[in-house]
């Protein structure tokens, strides 16, 4: 059978959902012809399916990819790979049997220079275009190192050239945002020097490290027989800063293979500073859009550095269900959930889900791999839509072959993909063009940063699932390599023109970064203390009103006005404490009023000292405050928060040095209070 496959000129995107059969074209169909002759149909029938898909891996007639040859092109054996095919066809046959439903993304072609005009829209530089003076990012201008000023000039050069080109209406040009009598755009960087990771460097201090046992290091490695050699990594300096340190002359290794093994990932630790280490829980909202920001232009940066081409997709909006569970796009479903359970960032059926696997699917052999039945799965399905917020579904009765199905099927039918649809090609490109894993390992975790917040805290669940199945190998015959097999189909697999053999050449690689993401899940979650460091400066710039007046929004004009008003006392941010004013009197240099209103006693003066920590002062709070606070404070994790200043809203490390976190933000409040969960 020959297989007609029409060019439409566009990439599509399979999600797949429930209610209507899906059209996937079948995967032997794309590679009968190119199947020799001896292969008889007899022969191929005799084995199962997908391990004939994993044998065509291995045929000689499949023509190489078009690209410049990935590392995941002939990297693995095709027996390594067979999961991953298994894993394929059930998700084809799931989608046949009408339990799932294919929707497709189109992805648009861009004209020229609109790619660029969304980069700069997506960096908060949308001022660049618009040419609205008060909401020009002066601020974050200001912050930028010199690869990302450089990153930013090569797009906004783009844009400004192809308008004039197609002479849509006259270009602001660069003089008139910046005025510099120059016309190259240029833009005052900040230094390269390492900076402190939550502060300002302070003239003539060098950072300083304490010496750390392996207790207090991130450690991600998954196997503690792991004997390669420890990498240190740093985030004190941006991540394309410290690739220009490499000689301009150094290849990338072209025939670099993936291994399998456990073991042949490298070990990484973050060696703590004294301003400790930052979760992305920790940051405000306000602070972690910021951070997203500079993210993009940071990843931008670096991927200029390698010489790599940053690709993302553009696609048309999917509208997805508003109500229900599968199907139902992640913000609107956390809405709905959130009527219920206020505050709920995980959506509360993914929650169950991973819930009952954990209670009872953890040491199940081949759990994730081995699939459940698609008529109970089906079934059940029905069943939750139509039951689980009436809290009447029977949990007892699914199988954990079964849950497995379910939350895999939930990932798969999100409309958009859980890592985006617009840097799934970064994704890609991440392993295919960068062949050390480090660099792989700061691309992604810049990658991670870029996510929606309710896309990034559901990832970050599901990896803590995944990192619990590989601990229980021994009982559940599940490899970190089996489980990244497994799941990558879901999160990555796409259709479109030549869909199967793009599959084909993207497996390895959309395995291994699974892989990443598993295995490193705790650096990744961890924001980069150079980006901190710019969000602080970004607040400063923002708060001091520069002399062309340039700010954000109206939002930025209005609290200046009324900082003005109010003489020195700034705003405080949400989250802050109103007190008295004989608790609000001027303090001695080095002594910081600490706030914790929800004890007994509410407030404390301490002095700080070199050596002083915050857990040292959240102990000595507990211990103030041991008999007169209430049974439900006890029984709750405190944290010290700094709020205010040039930060919105900071959850500090138990490990930070406060005399330095002080220095590096004089202006903030300091508050005890529950860490959000």
């Amino acid at each position: 059978m020959t297989m007609e496959m029409k060019d439409s000129g566009s990439v599509v995107l399979t999600a797949y959902h429930p209610h209507s059969p899906a059209r996937i074209p079948g995967m032997e169909q794309s590679f009968v012809q190119d199947t020799p002759a001896s292969h008889s149909p007899t022969s191929r029938k005799s084995l199962p399916r997908c391990r004939r898909i994993n044998r065509m891996l291995s045929n000689e007639s499949i023509p190489p990819p078009a690209f410049s040859r990935s590392n995941s092109q002939a990297s693995m054996d095709s027996t390594s790979m067979e999961d991953f095919w298994c894993e394929v066809e059930n998700i084809k046959e799931s989608s046949e049997d009408g339990s799932e439903e294919a929707t497709l993304l189109e992805f648009k072609p861009a004209d020229e220079g609109e790619l660029e005009a969304e980069w700069l829209q997506d960096v908060g530089l949308s001022t660049l275009i618009s040419g609205a003076e008060e909401e020009d990012g002066q601020a974050l201008l200001s912050t930028l190192t010199r690869t990302q000023a450089a990153a930013v000039q090569k797009r906004y050069n783009t844009y400004t050239q192809t308008l004039r080109k197609k002479n849509k209406h006259t270009v602001r040009d660069v003089r008139d945002i910046f005025g510099t009598s120059d016309s190259s755009l240029t833009f005052e960087t900040v230094p390269v020097s390492p900076v402190p990771s939550n502060g300002i460097q302070l003239p003539g201090q060098k950072p300083v490290w304490k010496s750390v046992t392996s207790n207090s290091c991130l450690d991600c490695g998954l196997d503690k027989g792991n004997t390669s050699i420890t990498e240190e990594l740093s985030y004190e300096v941006s991540f394309s800063e410290s690739i220009m340190v490499l000689p301009k002359t150094q290849e990338w290794s072209k025939n670099q293979r993936f291994k399998k093994e456990d073991s042949a990932l490298p070990k990484f630790t973050v060696q703590k500073s004294r301003f400790g280490l930052t979760e992305v829980g920790d940051l405000s909202p306000e602070d972690m859009k910021k951070i997203r920001y500079l993210s993009l232009i940071e990843l931008t940066a670096f991927y200029d550095a390698l010489g790599v081409e940053l690709k993302r997709n553009r696609t048309e909006r999917v509208r997805g269900r508003e109500n229900g569970l599968f199907g139902v796009p992640l913000t609107i479903l956390l809405e709905n959930d959130q009527k219920k359970v206020p505050g709920i960032k995980v959506p509360l059926i993914f929650q169950k889900l991973l819930h009952k696997l954990e209670e009872t699917g953890l040491e199940t052999e081949g759990i994730l791999r081995v699939p459940g039945s698609a008529s109970r799965v089906k079934n059940l399905h029905q069943e939750l839509e139509a039951k689980f917020y009436e809290d009447s579904f029977d949990w007892d009765q699914v199988r954990n072959n079964d849950a497995a199905g379910l939350l895999k099927m939930f990932i798969r039918e999100l409309p958009t993909p859980l890592f985006t649809v617009e840097y799934l090609p970064a994704f890609i490109t991440l392993v295919e063009k960068i062949s050390k894993i480090k660099l792989q390992l700061q691309a992604l975790h810049l990658l991670i940063m870029l996510l929606p917040e309710a896309n990034r805290d559901t990832a970050k669940a599901f990896l803590q699932f995944l990192k619990k199945v590989v601990a229980n190998e021994g009982k559940n015959k599940m490899n970190l390599w089996n489980v990244s097999m497994i799941v990558a189909p879901n999160l990555f697999i796409y259709k479109g023109k030549r869909a199967n053999q793009q599959e084909m050449q993207a497996a390895a690689t959309t395995a291994h970064i699974v892989r990443l993401l598993i295995r490193y899940q705790d650096i990744l979650w961890t924001v980069p203390s150079f980006l901190i460091s710019q969000v602080r400066k970004m607040n400063e710039a923002a708060m001091n009103n520069s002399k062309r007046q340039l700010m954000f929004d109206k939002g930025v004009r209005k609290l200046l006005r009324r900082k003005t008003m109010e003489r020195e006392r700034p705003e405080r941010p949400e989250g802050a404490v109103t007190f008295p004013p004989y608790l609000q009197s001027d303090i001695p240099e080095g002594v910081i009023r600490v706030y914790a209103p929800l004890h007994s006693k509410v407030s404390m003066a301490i002095q700080l000292n070199s050596q002083t920590k915050v857990k040292d002062i959240l102990a000595r709070f507990h211990c103030e405050n041991r008999h007169g606070s209430s049974q439900n404070v006890r029984g709750q994790i405190q944290s010290l928060h700094e709020i205010g200043g040039n930060i919105g809203q900071h959850c500090l490390d138990p490990d930070a040095y406060m005399l330095d976190v002080y220095r590096a933000n004089p202006q903030a409040e300091w508050v005890i209070k529950p860490k959000a969960s």
